[in-house]
This record gives C-alpha cells, sequence and structure tokens, in this order.
C-alpha cells in the first residue's frame, strides 16, 4: 500500500510551477480579523475489535464544505464553489487518497491497539488543515486527539507526541516516524496542497464568505434561578458573519454578571447566540442587551428590558388607542344629535311644501344625510388607523 502513495499524489504534488504561488498570500477574509483556514476533520468511534464508525467533514473557517458520504466513498460538496479552483483530475487524485486513507485508517488501529494498549471503547479525532495570515507564509497542522486529549502531531517532517501524552504516544509517533513515503506525502499535503486548495475556496466563495446579515434581537425572562431573582435573557439571531458583541448594561457600564452561551449555526450559514444575566428582581429596571455586529455599521441594536413581554405592551396601548378613539367618537355624535334629528325618515323636512308632492323633498334630505353619515364614518375610521399605525 505504501508504495502506491507517491502514484497515487503525482497529479497533486509534482503539479509543474504553481500559477498561484503569488497569490497563496493574497486572499484575506474581510469580515473578520482572525486568519482564514481550512480544515479536514475526523472523528473515528472504535467499540470493540471488529466495530468502528468514522465522519468526516470540510471546514472554511467556521463553515462547513465539505462532506465525506461512507455510504458512496465520495466527496459530498456543500456549496456551489467547494471544490476550489482544483480540476477535476486533482480532485479525483484527492478522492481517491482520501477513499483508500478511510479504509486503511480504522483497520490500521485496531490491528495495533493490542501493540499500544488502546482499551475499547475509545474515539479518535484527527485536525488537520492550514491557515493564511495576511504578509505571512501559509502555517499548516495536523493534530490527533484520543480520548478528547491531545495525543501527537505533525510538525515539519515528522511525526511528535503531545507534552503529558505518556509513553503511548511515543511509541504510536516512533513507529509512525519510520515510513518515510507517508511522511513526505504528509507534508506535501500540508504544505503545498491545502495552500493552493484554501486559496481557490476563498476566491470562488467570497461573495457567500463577505455576506452581511443584520442581526434580530429580543428579550425574554429565562427560569428562575432563585427566589427574588431574575435571568434575563437577550437572543440574537440570524447574524452573518460569525463575530458579534452582546452585552447586558445599565448606562454605560457593562453588567460583569453577563454569561455568553455557544454560538450556533442556523441551515441557512447564519448564527445564534443567546446571552443571560441573573439579577435579583428589584435590580431589573434599566438593564437593557446592546448589540454590535459588523452589519450594523456602527448602529448598535439596543433592547431594554422592562419586565413585560413586548406583545402585552403593543396590546394595552392597542387597547387604550381604541377605549379613547370610541370615546371621542361619542361626544363627537352626541354634539351633532340634533342634525341626525332631522335626518329622520319620520320627521318632514321644513322646507318641504305640505301638498301630495312631499316625497321627492323627504328623499332628497335622506340622500344628504346618508351622505353625512358616510363622510363622519370614513373621518374617524382614517382617525383610528391612523393612530394604530403610529404604534
Amino acid at each position: 500500500m505504501l508504495l502506491l502513495l507517491p502514484l497515487l499524489f503525482k497529479g497533486i504534488l509534482c503539479h509543474g510551477p504553481s500559477t498561484v504561488a503569488t497569490q497563496v498570500l493574497a486572499p484575506h477574509h474581510p469580515a473578520t480579523e482572525e486568519p482564514s483556514s481550512f480544515r479536514l476533520l475526523q472523528i473515528s468511534s472504535f467499540a470493540n475489535q471488529t466495530w468502528q464508525h468514522t465522519e468526516g467533514s470540510g471546514w472554511l473557517g467556521e463553515l462547513q464544505t465539505q462532506r465525506w458520504d461512507p455510504v458512496s466513498s465520495t466527496i459530498q460538496f456543500l456549496w456551489p464553489w467547494a471544490g476550489g479552483n482544483f480540476s477535476k483530475e486533482e480532485m479525483k487524485n484527492i478522492q481517491a487518497l482520501l477513499q483508500l486513507y478511510m479504509h486503511s485508517f480504522p483497520r490500521e488501529v485496531q490491528a495495533f491497539s493490542s501493540q499500544f494498549q488502546l482499551k475499547y471503547p475509545f474515539e479518535v479525532q484527527v485536525s488537520a488543515g492550514c491557515e493564511m495570515h495576511s504578509g505571512k507564509p501559509p502555517q499548516s497542522f495536523l493534530n490527533l486527539a484520543y480520548q478528547g486529549s491531545d495525543f501527537l502531531s505533525f510538525q515539519g517532517n515528522s511525526w511528535k507526541p503531545s507534552p503529558g501524552a505518556g509513553i503511548q504516544a511515543q511509541n504510536v509517533c516512533k513507529m509512525l516516524n519510520h515510513y518515510r513515503v507517508i511522511k513526505d506525502v504528509v507534508q506535501g499535503l500540508l504544505s503545498d496542497t491545502c495552500p493552493r486548495f484554501l486559496s481557490g475556496l476563498l476566491q470562488g466563495g467570497k461573495s457567500d464568505l463577505e455576506r452581511q446579515v443584520k442581526p434580530q434581537a429580543w428579550v425574554t425572562k429565562g427560569s428562575s434561578p432563585g427566589p427574588g431573582r431574575l435571568l434575563l435573557v437577550c437572543h440574537v439571531s440570524g447574524f452573518h458573519p460569525k463575530p458579534v458583541w452582546v452585552m447586558w448594561m445599565r448606562g454605560q457600564q457593562e453588567q460583569q454578571g453577563t454569561r455568553q452561551g455557544e454560538v450556533l449555526p442556523h441551515a441557512d450559514g447564519t448564527w445564534y447566540l443567546r446571552v443571560t444575566l441573573d439579577v435579583a428582581a428589584g435590580q431589573a429596571s434599566g438593564l437593557y442587551c446592546r448589540v454590535k455586529h459588523s452589519s450594523l455599521g456602527g448602529r448598535d441594536i439596543i433592547i431594554h428590558w422592562d419586565g413585560y413581554p413586548i406583545f402585552l405592551i403593543l396590546f394595552c396601548l392597542a387597547v387604550a388607542v381604541t377605549l379613547i378613539t370610541v370615546l371621542v367618537v361619542g361626544s363627537w355624535i352626541k354634539q351633532h344629535s340634533s342634525n341626525q334629528s332631522l335626518c329622520s325618515p319620520h320627521a318632514p323636512s321644513p322646507a318641504a311644501p305640505m301638498d301630495g308632492n312631499t316625497q321627492e323633498p323627504r328623499s332628497s334630505g335622506n340622500h344628504l344625510c346618508l351622505a353625512q353619515r358616510s363622510w363622519i364614518k370614513n373621518k374617524f375610521l382614517k382617525k383610528w388607523k391612523k393612530s394604530l399605525y403610529q404604534l
């Protein structure tokens, strides 16, 4: 198997003069000050000598761009640009490599589990990739964890045990360092293939990576943390990019008891954050949640806490406006009751002659009254609607 590796990677590592060599340092993600990075994540769970499960995924910063399908043994691209600017031949070679690796890695681990005293059940996690800093050469990394603790890493052109990993990690590194071909292949993938692939991802996904989506924010009351205390919760949702600043404040003073949860992803690529503050019930007045985000253009979102849900406040305001409108309409109708009596169909019109032709004048008067009533009705309906819209 080891003899096949140089042939497998001939199209990847020996690609001739690079046309992007001068561009490797150029791409930079302006939406955040953090370096641009691409990493492959692998999680392998071993229940016993015969059963194991492995998951693999690719990440551009905090955005998942690829996943490994264990059923078809193929790469699934989650974005149209997730293949970077690699040719079909290069992607074919990379997929062949991953197929070989995903098939061989679990078997090799199970074969050497007894020799290195790996006790079932256990889990192995691998993170490998590269990152680019503005104005600096690309940096690569490959780290392996065993049971959630750092175990070993690849540095330069050799495997090194992590500090405190013990004799197990030392023995594994000693064995891996005997395979020079594997070390050369890993070094080439990390130092050459990964930066070129990252450069293509940043160029192809620029519009998605740099999009600005404004957050929505609201406050609620959480479960009571104890007698006489309130848990104020500030929700911030639907924002992109990920970096965001959220704080409970009073005046210009940040509240040190603010607790920030994990920034969680939505299916559409935006993010959600929950920030809480535990306060005494009598000290909640005057507190507010402040949100800063690049999409807001310096206009922070400020949500005041007043102890009542916002929908209840709007409902009370609507009821108050309705009552005031009814009182005003009633007063106006009372003041014009005399005019309305003139519009009664049984009251004779003062201008109508008392003969057999009285039907036509009375009919004309009724039409005038109907028009007047319609005008009054429309006038106050418009005022009532305008008052509601002002809420």
